[in-house]
């Protein structure tokens, strides 16, 4: 994980470097699971990439606690929501590379636990299991000024969220 500096803003440069690499396969560090990896995995020279189209990410607030961002879908006449610590970069929004588009992506791993534990605001929870990220279309503009880390996870190539994602296997609480 990164952390914000006073001299600059390294969630945006690790963001600039993220859009790159995707933008680069849309055309055409030491840790196992890091940022800088994941770029590499996604562009690497020698393989012209590794199939993959997304780095999802999380990001974390300056509480130090990762951001949940929620969004609805609309889906043959029914709003379905999405709440989701996991995000695509779409693009930068502004010149200064403040603001950013983001897109929510909803883990799955096609099991009632997804959403009984959604609830809890637990990365771990959220994304134990999971066997894909589904691209939701839900994006949102975020300042990255209220943002001070960033992990990326491994690269992935989200597949469309479908109404049987919302419906099947959903666990009411009351």
């Amino acid at each position: 994980m990164s952390y914000h500096s006073k001299k600059g803003n390294c969630v945006r440069d690790i963001l600039e470097k993220i859009l790159a690499a995707q933008e680069e396969v849309a055309l055409a560090d030491e840790c196992d699971v890091s940022c800088e990896r994941s770029i590499r995995d996604l562009v690497g020279p020698a393989t012209g990439g590794n199939g993959d189209t997304t780095i999802p990410f999380i990001l974390y607030c300056e509480d130090c606690k990762p951001f949940f961002a929620s969004g609805i879908k609309k889906i043959n006449g029914t709003f379905y929501c999405v709440e989701t610590p996991i995000f695509k970069a779409i693009k930068f929004t502004d010149d200064k590379r403040n603001c950013i588009k983001l897109e929510l992506l909803k883990p799955d791993n096609n099991s009632m636990a997804l959403n009984r534990h959604c609830s809890k605001k637990d990365v771990c929870d959220l994304v134990n299991g999971v066997t894909e990220f589904k691209s939701t279309g839900i994006c949102m503009t975020f300042d990255l000024d209220c943002i001070c880390g960033i992990t990326c996870l491994d690269t992935t190539t989200p597949v469309p969220v479908t109404e049987a994602d919302f419906t099947h296997g959903h666990v009411h609480e009351g």
